[in-house]
């Protein structure tokens, strides 16, 4: 993948990001949320949070010191 295609990548995982912790809060808030769509959630964010730092890291270079 290119830069453009990455960047791209990282900005539509990062809004993906954001909604789902919405959404979680969102249903955390509402008295009878179901525990096992919220596991779901969670688990989801954190996929698409090691995604990003993955895009990330291909993004920044290793600057050795």
């Amino acid at each position: 993948m290119d830069e453009r295609a990455l960047r791209q990548k990282l900005t539509q995982l990062r809004l993906e990001h954001h909604d789902l912790d919405v959404a979680i809060d969102a249903l955390a808030l509402s008295g009878g949320h179901d525990q096992l769509q919220l596991a779901r959630m969670k688990k989801r964010k954190l996929r698409l949070k090691d995604q990003i730092s993955a895009i990330e890291d291909m993004l920044i270079p290793d600057i050795i010191a």
